[in-house]
């Protein structure tokens, strides 16, 4: 919501979208949900921004391995820093910007689930969020609700 405050242009083009998809004089139900294309790619890119766990649980690894130029040592505690991953320069254009636009164009980002690593605000692999089936379909839907 803060988001959307400090973006009035963004504001106006999710209440174009409400109006277009649910309608007026109606109330908002679940199946509106997944036809408010921007809505949701707002949400993403607020998770983008502003990941619920900035640094995830820790790994431990299972055997020595080497990532990038690092060892990591048998049994060590490794920490990813989703915050710092989601905000890289050489990942993402314009990273401290609040711009939904860019999950409208690129769909290999979008998806959290999966081997694509630069957009992970519920974790991933084994230890990845329980709840991101209810996540994904709640909070636009309750969003959706506190704009209409």
């Amino acid at each position: 919501m803060a988001e959307i405050m400090k973006h009035p242009k963004i504001m106006k083009k999710v209440y174009e979208e409400l109006e277009k998809v649910v309608g007026r004089n109606t109330q908002v139900e679940e199946y509106h949900t997944p036809k408010l294309h921007y809505l949701n790619v707002m949400v993403k890119e607020t998770l983008r921004l502003h990941p619920v766990g900035p640094i995830l649980i820790p790994y431990s690894s299972s055997e020595s391995c080497i990532v990038g130029r690092y060892t990591i040592p048998k049994d060590t505690n490794v920490h990813v820093n989703v915050c710092a991953i989601q905000r890289d320069l050489e990942i993402w254009e314009y990273t401290l910007e609040f711009k939904p636009e860019r999950f409208l164009s690129v769909t290999g980002k979008s998806n959290c689930i999966g081997n694509d690593f630069t957009y992970m605000p519920f974790g991933s692999g084994r230890r990845v969020c329980a709840g991101i089936a209810l996540v994904e379909r709640m909070l636009p839907h309750i969003l959706t609700s506190m704009l209409y």
